[in-house]
């Protein structure tokens, strides 16, 4: 199946697999800098992915830290129990979210992670995008004693009465947003001791920009059939790098070529590929699947694994949208008008993000037929209610309204003590096997 949009370039076999090679390469060397500011006793900007205003602060040259990203790498390099472990004995209860406990411990720990040294922060831009981040926030608050700029973001009340751009509703709003961006930058002007230069920042929205529209496409080329990469483990290496990368340079490069590689792949008709001992191997695709939630970080091969030995693909995921704060709905800024457009810009994709958390079900109803997709698994995870919220009832809208098996498997994506991979292997084994048996119905 072709999809919709503008050829590739002259691109050769030597770009496949480029986008996952590079795109961990240059997390590596994000981390290293890290390393090497947290050595020279320089500090970062701790940010959150659902509203980073990345932006800003490449305009001031900060490091930009994600708490949420540190905290999950230790869940992949399998060291995410020890973390969670100081921060209870600490005091921090088993309930609280894991990402916050991991990062706790981080800070207990003088910055040390698996992949090298998180620098103290310096200051901390938070939305109401999570009600977590607001509470998070507090602790580096009373640690470090920094500036903490919280930016309320106006959220979708219901679907029906969401403002639209050229609505005076709309442009209230955005006002509100701008009000509270200028706050921030008088705040970077006072740590960085820098004034706030708009050239670099419209320099900065360009790459933005750029990005956005690349991982817009990187989007809809997954409507082909094979699909070209997996939503859920090689979308975690896109959104890695949109958001460390977001406004960079190296970020618009990464996914211009990302692109080339994805329609090269389509066009060529290159599923998605999974690196074994023998090389990278095309992965058989049976199920399209949607996934709904977070990955699930301490076993996430193995996780993948599960659907895999069926041949399901994770072909969409929510995850994408709500951890790209949005830039993945391809968005992008008036370069004549940057601080309006940008408040106006900031507004739509953080509701974006909130509404793909809350309102899946709705995201499915526009994009599962597009996408192809033959069943929808929901993952919620104990350590985060905000992400959680009502998939049940989300699920009950996918089967009925949709017609769409699903399924629910419940675990986290930080603590590998409440993982039962056994109970997970026997429900998914079921849901496989009406999956196969309602395939046999409809050739019948």
């Amino acid at each position: 199946m072709a999809t919709e949009g503008r050829e590739s370039s002259a691109a050769g076999p030597e770009v496949i697999g480029r986008g996952i090679e590079s795109g961990a390469r240059m997390f590596r060397e994000w981390f290293a800098d890290l390393t090497r500011a947290a050595n020279a006793g320089e500090g970062a900007a701790y940010v959150f992915v659902v509203g980073s205003f990345n932006e800003i602060l490449q305009t001031f040259g900060m490091p930009v830290t994600f708490p949420e990203m540190n905290s999950l790498q230790t869940a992949i390099r399998r060291v995410s129990s020890e973390y969670l472990a100081v921060a209870e004995d600490y005091g921090y209860s088993s309930d609280v979210c894991g990402y916050v406990k991991a990062d706790l411990a981080l800070q207990l720990k003088g910055g040390e992670h698996p992949m090298g040294r998180v620098p103290k922060p310096s200051m901390a831009v938070l939305t109401n995008g999570c009600n977590t981040y607001i509470k998070w926030a507090e602790i580096w608050e009373r640690l470090y004693g920094i500036p903490v700029v919280t930016i309320d973001i106006p959220g979708t009340r219901s679907p029906e009465s969401k403002s639209q751009p050229g609505s005076e509703e709309f442009a209230f709003e955005q006002r509100y947003v701008l009000g509270q961006i200028k706050e921030l930058i008088a705040v970077c002007e006072r740590v960085t001791k820098k004034k706030f230069d708009i050239d670099k920042f419209r320099e900065v929205l360009r790459h933005a920009n750029d990005m956005s529209l690349a991982w817009q496409r990187v989007v809809e080329l997954n409507k082909n059939r094979p699909a070209v990469y997996n939503a859920m483990t090689d979308g975690t290496v896109f959104l890695g790098v949109a958001n460390a990368f977001r406004g960079t340079k190296e970020g618009a490069t990464y996914f211009t070529e990302l692109v080339e590689e994805m329609e090269y792949r389509v066009k060529h008709g290159i599923g998605i590929l999974r690196k074994t001992e023998n090389g990278m191997e095309p992965v058989e695709q049976q199920f399209r699947l949607a996934l709904v939630g977070t990955p699930c970080y301490p076993i996430f091969r193995r996780f993948d694994d599960l659907f895999a030995k069926f041949g399901g693909v994770f072909v969409t995921s929510s995850y994408m949208s709500f951890g790209s704060g949005g830039t993945c709905a391809g968005y992008t800024y008036d370069l004549e008008r940057p601080l309006e457009s940008f408040a106006a810009t900031q507004l739509l994709m953080s509701r974006d993000a909130m509404d793909s958390m809350f309102h899946q079900a709705l995201v499915l109803e526009n994009t599962a037929g597009k996408y192809g997709i033959d069943g929808v698994i929901f993952h919620p995870i104990k350590s985060c209610r905000t992400v959680s919220t009502g998939m049940a009832d989300q699920r009950r809208f996918v089967t009925e309204r949709l017609g769409l098996p699903t399924l629910i498997l419940e675990s986290d994506f930080m603590d590998p003590q409440v993982i039962s991979e056994a109970q997970m292997k026997n429900r998914v084994d079921a849901y496989f096997e009406g999956l196969i048996s309602r395939r046999h119905q409809s050739a019948a």
